[in-house]
Parts: C-alpha cells; sequence; structure tokens
C-alpha cells in the first residue's frame, strides 16, 4: 500500500513537465434554440486535432487548443449538430453553439460519430451515461419507462432480481450506491417494493453512473455514484407534457416566469391500481369466502425554480417529494405501511470571471417509513428515518496550459431513528416505546485537476479528506483518486483508474421481510466505516469508420468493514444495535465488455460482464463466524451477464426497439437435508434444516426478451406518440424465490418428502403508453 500512495505522489509531482506551450482556451455555453435550455452532457470537439470535451450542469465547455484555425463540432442527442470555425490567437476567446432539434423526433437516439471519439478521448473511464430521449425509446415494464433500470443494462450494472430496481454495481449493494438528484442525497430511491425508480423521466435531463474512477468531489459511498440531474424550464413559453399508462400518469408542466431570467418546472405522477382494487373490494363485500386485495398506490412530485439575478449570479431551487402507501383491512385486522424521500436544494452560482465559477448549495434530505398494525384491541408502530442538512460548495477554475482544477467543501448533519416502535392498548391498560436517536456530522475536502498535456495524454486526479464524528468518536481518512489516458492511435486508447472511497453510515435491511424495512445507522466508536479500494484497466477502440465503440475494461475491489448480521438478529426492539453487528471484508473482480453503435438507423449496444464477488466474516468468537469463517459468494454474485439493446428506424414515424438480458442466477442457501426433533415427549417433532456453505446453490438462470414500438402521430398542436411493449415475450417464468411445500401422505398425517417450488413474478406482459407535448 506504501508503494502504491509513493507511485501516486511521484506521478502527481512528475505531471507539470509535460506541459505543452501555447495553449489557449476555448469556452463557451452550448444551448437549445427551441428553449434556451442548457444541454448537459453536449460534445463539443475539434476534429482536426482529435480534442474535445463535455459541457457541464450549465452547459459550459471549456477547451485548450494551440494557436491556429480550428473547426468546433457541438453535438448533442436529439439535435442538429453546428460547426463554427475559429482562429485561436493570443488571448482566449469564448464561442457559444445553439442547436436546433432534429427535425425527426424519431431519430432521438442517434448520435454524431464525434460523441463515440470524444468517449475514445475522454479522461474518465467505468461511466454510463444515459438521457431521457433514449430510455423512453426502449421497451418499459406495464408502460413506465425507468431510467435505472435502462442502466442496469449495461455491463457491470446488475439488477437484484426480478423486478427490482436496485442496483448492484460490482460487487456492491444498493445502500452502497451514492444517488444524488440536483446534487442532493436520495436514500431509497424505489418506488412499488423496487419494481420502479423514484425518477420521472419527464422530469429529467441526464442520468450519469460512475462504477470506478471517481471524481474527488463524490464522496460517502463505497460502489458507485448516480448523478442526476432535472431539467430546467422552457425558458421561451409554457409547454405540458406526459403520459397515460396502465398503472400510471404523469403531467409536466413548464415555462418563463419572468422573461428572460425565471422559468419553472413542476412534474407530477401518481399509480391509480388503488382505484380499481377498491372497486373490487367493494363487490366483494358480502362474500365472507373472498380475500380483500391489498391496497397499494405511490406519487411524486418533482420541482424546479431557475432564475438569474444578473450577468455574473444564478440561483435555482429545486425539491422532490415522493411516498409508497400499502395498507390491508378486515374486520379483525388491519396494516398500513407508508415510505418515501423529501429533499429541497438551494443552489447559487456565482461567476468570479471566465475561468472561475462557483456553487454553493443548502439542502435537507429525509427518508422514513411508517408500519402500523391493529390486531384486535391492541395496536403497534414502527418507524425509522434519517433526516441530512447539508452545506458544500464546489468551485470550477480553468486554467491556461490545459488544466481544469475543482475544489470544494461539504458538511453534513445526519439525525438518525433508529427502529422506534410504540404499543398500545385500545383501554391504555399497556404501553410501552423503545428505540434510538443518534446524530453524526460528516465533513470532506477535495481537490482535483483534470489535466489535458497534449491530444495524446491526459489526467485527472485528486484528494479528497473526508471524516465523520458521532458519539465523541472522529473518524477520518484520505482518499486518493487518479485516472489516466493514452492514445494509441486516432482510434485507440488505453485508460487506467485507481480510487479509494469511504461510506460513514450504513444500511441494516432484515433480509429476511418482504418489506423494505429500511434502518440506517452511523458510525460510532464500535462502528468502523467501511472502505473499499479499485484498480481498473480499459481497452477503447473505434470500429467501422468511427461508427462503432468497442471497450475492454478489467477491475479489481477490495472491501474492508463489510457489515452483516448474526443469524437470528433482532432488528428492531433493540436498545444495542450494534451487537447484533457482524464486521467482515469483501472482493470483487470482473472484465467487462461493451460494444455501442450510434449511427445509422439500427443503433443500440451489446454488454457483457465476466464477474466475482465474495465476503469473508471470520471473529474471535467461532460462533459468529459466518461458513466458519470462509469466503463465499454473495447473494448478488453474478458469473455471465449478457445484455442486447438494439433500436431500429422503419421510417419517420415509427421505430422498432428490443432488449434481451441472460444473467447466471443468484446465489443462494438451501437445506441439503432435514431431521426430526423432538424436545417434549409426546408432542409432534420439529423438523430442523440442515445447511453446509453459506450461497452454495444458484437458482435457474435469469433471461427475457422485451419489444416494444414507437409511433409517432401527428396531432393538430404538439407531438405525440403511442409507445407499445411487450415485456418478457416468450413468457419465461424467471426465478423471485425458492420455497420448500411439505407433501404428506394420502391421510394428511405424515410427511413424505419436502417439495421445492419456484415463485415467479411477471410473465408476458403487454403495455401501452400515450405520450404528448404541447
Amino acid at each position: 500500500m506504501r508503494f502504491l500512495y509513493s507511485c501516486t505522489l511521484l506521478f502527481l509531482l512528475l505531471i507539470p513537465s509535460y506541459v505543452r506551450a501555447q495553449q489557449r482556451v476555448v469556452q463557451g455555453y452550448v444551448r437549445a434554440n427551441s428553449n434556451g435550455e442548457a444541454l448537459i452532457g453536449a460534445t463539443v470537439a475539434a476534429p482536426g486535432i482529435s480534442a474535445g470535451t463535455i459541457t457541464n450542469e450549465r452547459g459550459y465547455y471549456t477547451l485548450s487548443l494551440p494557436e491556429g484555425e480550428h473547426t468546433l463540432q457541438a453535438t448533442y442527442v436529439g439535435y442538429s449538430s453546428a460547426s463554427k470555425t475559429i482562429q485561436v490567437r493570443q488571448q482566449d476567446q469564448q464561442v457559444n453553439f445553439i442547436l436546433q432539434p432534429s427535425a425527426n423526433e424519431l431519430t432521438v437516439v442517434e448520435i454524431q460519430a464525434s460523441s463515440l471519439q470524444q468517449k475514445l478521448n475522454d479522461t474518465r473511464m467505468s461511466v454510463a451515461t444515459l438521457s431521457a430521449r433514449e430510455a423512453k425509446l426502449l421497451p418499459a415494464l406495464f408502460g413506465e419507462v425507468d431510467l435505472v433500470k435502462t442502466l442496469q443494462l449495461k455491463p457491470g450494472i446488475q439488477s437484484g432480481g426480478e423486478g427490482t430496481s436496485g442496483l448492484y454495481v460490482r460487487g456492491g449493494g444498493p445502500d452502497q450506491n451514492l444517488v444524488l438528484l440536483d446534487d442532493a442525497v436520495i436514500y431509497n430511491a424505489s418506488h412499488l417494493f423496487g419494481f420502479f425508480s423514484v425518477f420521472n423521466p419527464d422530469a429529467v435531463n441526464k442520468v450519469e453512473l460512475y462504477k470506478g474512477g471517481f471524481p474527488a468531489q463524490f464522496g460517502g459511498r463505497l460502489s458507485a455514484v448516480v448523478d442526476v440531474e432535472q431539467n430546467e424550464g422552457n425558458s421561451e413559453r409554457i409547454t405540458a407534457q406526459g403520459g397515460l399508462g396502465l398503472i400510471s400518469s404523469r403531467l409536466t408542466l413548464d415555462g418563463p416566469i419572468v422573461k428572460d431570467k425565471g422559468t419553472f418546472l413542476v412534474s407530477g405522477r401518481r399509480t391509480y391500481v388503488d382505484v380499481f382494487t377498491r372497486q373490487i373490494n367493494r363487490l366483494n363485500e358480502e362474500n365472507k369466502d373472498y380475500n380483500p386485495i391489498p391496497d397499494y398506490y405511490f406519487y411524486d412530485l418533482n420541482t424546479r425554480l431557475d432564475y438569474t439575478l444578473g450577468p455574473k449570479d444564478e440561483l435555482s431551487l429545486s425539491g422532490y417529494y415522493g411516498r409508497d402507501f400499502f395498507g390491508f383491512e378486515d374486520s379483525d385486522f388491519s396494516f398500513g405501511f407508508d415510505w418515501g424521500n423529501t429533499m429541497g436544494n438551494l443552489r447559487w452560482r456565482h461567476k468570479f470571471s471566465d475561468n472561475l465559477y462557483a456553487t454553493t448549495s443548502a439542502s435537507v434530505t429525509g427518508y422514513k417509513y411508517n408500519i402500523n398494525n391493529k390486531i384486535d384491541i391492541f395496536s403497534f408502530k414502527l418507524s425509522s428515518s434519517i433526516q441530512d442538512y447539508t452545506l458544500k460548495t464546489d468551485f470550477d477554475w480553468f486554467l491556461k496550459g490545459g488544466h481544469s482544477l475543482k475544489f470544494g467543501a461539504q458538511a453534513t448533519r445526519h439525525n438518525f431513528t433508529v427502529g422506534r416502535l410504540n404499543f398500545d392498548s385500545e383501554d391504555n391498560s399497556q404501553s410501552f416505546s423503545s428505540g434510538n436517536k443518534l446524530e453524526g456530522s460528516e465533513f470532506g475536502v477535495y481537490a482535483s485537476d483534470d489535466y489535458k498535456v497534449n491530444a495524446l495524454l491526459s489526467f485527472n486526479y485528486g484528494l479528497r479528506l473526508s471524516g465523520f464524528h458521532s458519539d465523541g468518536k472522529t473518524h477520518t481518512a484520505l482518499e486518493p483518486r487518479v485516472s489516466a489516458k493514452y492514445n494509441l492511435s486516432e482510434s485507440s486508447s488505453v485508460k487506467a483508474s485507481y480510487a479509494s472511497m469511504m461510506q460513514y453510515v450504513h444500511l441494516v435491511s432484515n433480509s429476511g421481510a418482504s418489506l423494505p424495512t429500511d434502518i440506517w445507522y452511523p458510525s460510532t466508536p464500535d462502528v468502523a466505516p467501511q472502505r473499499s479500494q479499485q484498480a481498473a484497466l480499459s481497452f477503447n477502440k473505434l470500429l467501422g469508420k468511427g461508427n462503432y465503440l468497442l471497450t475492454n475494461e478489467v477491475y479489481y475491489k477490495w472491501m474492508q468493514n463489510q457489515i452483516d448480521f448474526r443469524d437470528g438478529a433482532n432488528l428492531f426492539v433493540n436498545d444495542s444495535l450494534e451487537n447484533e453487528f457482524l464486521f467482515g471484508k469483501g472482493r470483487s473482480y470482473g472484465t467487462e465488455i461493451y460494444l455501442e453503435k450510434v449511427k445509422g438507423r439500427t443503433t443500440g449496444w451489446l454488454g457483457y460482464t465476466l464477474s466475482w464477488t465474495y465476503r469473508k466474516f471470520d471473529s474471535t468468537n467461532d460462533l459468529d463466524d459466518i461458513n466458519d469463517g470462509r469466503w463465499f459468494p454473495t447473494r448478488y454474485d453474478r458469473r455471465y451477464d449478457i445484455s442486447l439493446v438494439l433500436m431500429h428506424r422503419l421510417n419517420k414515424c415509427l421505430s422498432l426497439t428490443s432488449a434481451f438480458v441472460y444473467g447466471t442466477g443468484n446465489a443462494y442457501s438451501l437445506p441439503v437435508a432435514r431431521f426430526p426433533y423432538q424436545d417434549v415427549e409426546g408432542k409432534d417433532p420439529t423438523v430442523v434444516p440442515i445447511y453446509t456453505d453459506r450461497n452454495s446453490f444458484r437458482l435457474p438462470a435469469y433471461h427475457r426478451l422485451d419489444l416494444g414500438a414507437v409511433l409517432k402521430l401527428k396531432p393538430k398542436r404538439g407531438e405525440a406518440d403511442l409507445t407499445f411493449s411487450v415485456y418478457n415475450v416468450y413468457n419465461r417464468r424467471n426465478p423471485y424465490f425458492v420455497y420448500f411445500e411439505q407433501v404428506k401422505d394420502e391421510e394428511n398425517q405424515e410427511t413424505l418428502k419436502f417439495q421445492g417450488k419456484q415463485v415467479s413474478l411477471f410473465p408476458l406482459i403487454p403495455s401501452v403508453t400515450y405520450n404528448f407535448k404541447f
């Protein structure tokens, strides 16, 4: 480890010796002609010298070019490209681009080949990028587009199983992902028990997922960063868009508040399955044999306000509120469960000069869940929550000589409610409460440099100092980050990265529960923070005259202080929850192959992942060991993972889409035998299962094919389309979980055997969604 740090330090010291003289800075904005909106992630390139960059969240770019004549080209998904020829002289200059929307809306998946060239030349690696425009063309479950589920089609990013939207990235669990919405943290990014994500596609501009090579500004999680940026409002006119689906509808309104100064966006979504289930229950109220259908629905609301105070200052206010509700009630029993996220974030952007910008934000985020039960005259309430108050500032400083500096600081105050239980009887004869309230303070300070030495060589290196204080104990750590890119030729490059990450808050989740009973718990004097270190190396090659990009990336990740729980752990009515924790280590390694085509009538990608993920928990007390202290595969260890996505434009009005996925079955623990045990004479014996190594079995392989079609309509005003999709075309019954059923004799007296049964969720499901915009 000392050798690695020494090499990193030497590497940082030697970099400035490569500075190439006579470099000048060209900067500017890329915006949409239709509404003046900043285009995030647009490509600005100088193809003649294989130099390029992408715009940030304000549509701003900066590019270092040698003196002389250059042609700049700006491209963005769904927009026509634009080119400008400029003379780079002794002074820096600003060049802005206004892009026109493509004439044919169905060509939104066609990206100019220069975008692949930019990916080849980009110093960043292990990044998956997705726009809402691309996601809306893919087949969707129940006709509802889901950006997070679309990311699962990228290599190295796996789902937890049938119907879930949780992300398992390179051996990490879903709680090890930092999910940001407009720079504010979202703790549980799913609806409908994980079947949908909380991100309304109409309100989202772009999603970036980092699975390695993490920039220094991100911290607090081990495995991935999901960075989601909402749309700005239309600065030219008020517009409306939305969709009507089988189980949910959505509506988004946006437009100007003050001409050329302020815009707004409001986006809402709600499911309405509960409307039908309640009516069915009413019709069957007199049927004593009828089992009522549980009540379920969710809704969410996204808001954003942007206002320009002057030529150097801008304000934006973002908000999110979402809730899920699940309930069941009959004469003797009632059950209610609700959970959700709340987020508010105020950002101030200040321009000190053409080369120095600052973004300061103050945010409040929260996640909580509540369970309400009533049995006869007794009732109990169980709740858990986390509330964050965050202040952060980030500076972007664009220097001559190819340096782009980014530095800043962040402080967060965490308030935890851990398993708060209240029990009462109607006559108040019995009543008690239990649970904990904890606090913690987290901080981070960082600096990084994105340094383009020349057209062939570039680096991104940085250092983050992070810490966490709780219950009189302060944990601190240094998190070095470095990545490099070298062009072997105009059509090939190699990239490498190393990153160290810390996680100071931990998710306590009962794996035996069918509901998302999430409890977040801080690092304390006895609970050390989790740590990961990841190294990656990739080879990238442009094929077919630049129309295809092939990447092969290998990685290895070490993880320390991984948390699991003792067998039979009590996660709720427990004032000493730390006594239930076990600590271990993990490792994950593999290779990811990705082939992408972005130009022509047929576009799409093919991804293949070969990976291994293991954990090890051994302690001084052998009774606390898991798997006798030996390495075992995690449940989400998946040896092979394949995804194939194709989109074909038949004509100006019709596009066809398809997605095929295949994955090795999840690792599983199943009993290999059983024996009867009778502790009291005369009582029926208890059948005790016998287990061998943990997760030593595999569920059947998961695979399915989805098909879709997007038919563009021609309304008198605005735009509209019908999106058809068929989920699980060949009706594959993929396993959700396995259980064992007793098989008894004809007299139903003696158990003959135990037979395994598989539970599947989704058969073939057709759907249709009407989308509109005017």
